[in-house]
């Protein structure tokens, strides 16, 4: 097999590829790892990452190659035979993109760790795909999950301000500062608004008009494409899921029962709650449980958000104001910890009191620039989350500093 074309479209891709804008998860990968597989939604810059990592440290290797699977070069061609073959010609690291569009590929990675000593680096845009797969790579392949662009990297894409990542417990600590020296350099305020409604994805850098379009055929192929594809939901059941999503983005914050849900777009009980399962895995959803023990933590979502903010206003210009800043919050908590090992999600949860409980300890309640610690006052570690202020004082705190913890 002459691997000189694919390597010539390799040198091609990486004269093109940007050099700056390295998404935040770029140096938290260990790319020494014998196979590690990158999966996120559609548009978040896996392939740049990719391709970036690549030109910094293999720009003329022979011996690592990049590949699309969905390039027809691979519609009949074993994925296996063709790793095999790369490393009998010196290959020994090979990035894969797309994985998920190749059939039985968890078999072939499997066999290609077992059979061969190549370094695999690999990406794949849909998760319920990926989660579907039946061959067991738990023990051969480190995960990584890319989310969407926090609103600290957004203002780096867009050359407003390169600024570093502060954790939550740090923003609780010190806020105060961080807030007052993000505002003496750059107006927060005046660029929140825009990342909340074009802002998630690296793709708003094309400002060609088009960012909502994109976003659109986005969310499209996840409910069209990837559903039925991986799993054994019907095409025709796919109205009554954007229904179920639209309800999402022009609802306040969504405390779902059930029974009602269910019966407002016409399934059954299990069949919604499979729904809610298979669209949050697809990235579409986010869900947070209320803060239970025992058999309390086998209750179904106890609240629904879209995704991300631009998921919402790209469905309906009709959203609540609440439920935004709610979206972004859980959105930023959630993202920032995507790659921590832990056996349950519980670093967000509802509590008895206030909107949200972070890492069972702090609890916080989200609202307007007026909003105040009337329904926190007898609770402790409690914190005010506001919109609209650029520096805050003692427990009251800019909601979109919360966008700067990844």
């Amino acid at each position: 097999m002459d691997f000189t074309v694919l390597l010539e479209e390799q040198h091609r891709r990486l004269r093109h590829i940007a050099i700056t804008n390295k998404r935040y998860l770029y140096d938290q990968i260990n790319w020494d790892n014998r196979c590690s597989l990158i999966v996120g939604q559609r548009g978040v810059g896996k392939t740049t990452l990719m391709l970036q990592y690549l030109r910094d440290n293999h720009r003329n290797s022979v011996t690592t190659l990049y590949v699309s699977v969905d390039n027809p070069f691979f519609k009949h061609l074993s994925l296996y035979e063709f790793a095999t073959e790369f490393e009998k010609h010196g290959g020994k690291v090979l990035f894969i993109d797309e994985i998920h569009k190749y059939k039985d590929w968890a078999i072939h990675i499997k066999n290609i760790y077992d059979a061969t000593e190549l370094k695999l680096v690999l990406s794949g845009s849909s998760m319920i795909q990926i989660h579907t797969e039946n061959a067991d790579l738990s023990r051969r392949v480190r995960l990584y999950r890319l989310a969407n662009l926090s609103f600290r990297e957004y203002l780096d894409f867009k050359n407003i301000a390169r600024l570093p990542a502060v954790s939550f417990k740090d923003i609780l600590q010190d806020h105060v500062a961080i807030a007052d020296d993000v505002s003496s350099k750059i107006k927060p305020l005046a660029h929140f608004e825009e990342y909340l409604l074009n802002g998630c994805y690296p793709f708003m850098l094309q400002d060609d008009g088009n960012y909502h379009h994109l976003l659109m055929g986005i969310i499209n192929q996840i409910l069209e494409v990837d559903l039925p594809y991986s799993t054994n939901i019907n095409h025709s059941q796919i109205d009554k899921i954007k229904k179920l999503v639209y309800l999402l983005s022009t609802s306040v914050p969504l405390k779902p029962n059930i029974t009602k849900l269910a019966a407002a777009i016409e399934v059954s009980r299990p069949t919604l709650q499979e729904y809610i399962h298979y669209l949050e895995l697809g990235s579409l959803t986010n869900s947070v449980n209320q803060k239970a023990r025992g058999y309390g933590v086998m209750q179904k979502p106890d609240k629904l958000f879209m995704y991300n903010t631009n998921l919402m206003r790209t469905i309906s210009q009709n959203c609540n104001k609440g439920t935004q800043r709610e979206t972004f919050f859980v959105n930023q908590i959630k993202s920032s910890l995507y790659n921590q090992a832990n056996f349950l999600d519980d670093s967000i949860l509802l509590p008895a009191t206030g909107d949200f409980t972070i890492m069972n300890k702090y609890t916080v309640e989200i609202g307007g620039k007026n909003k105040t610690f009337e329904q926190l006052k007898e609770t402790p570690d409690a914190f005010v989350l506001a919109d609209g202020i650029e520096v805050g004082y003692g427990k009251k705190i800019p909601l979109w500093l919360f966008g700067f913890m990844y």
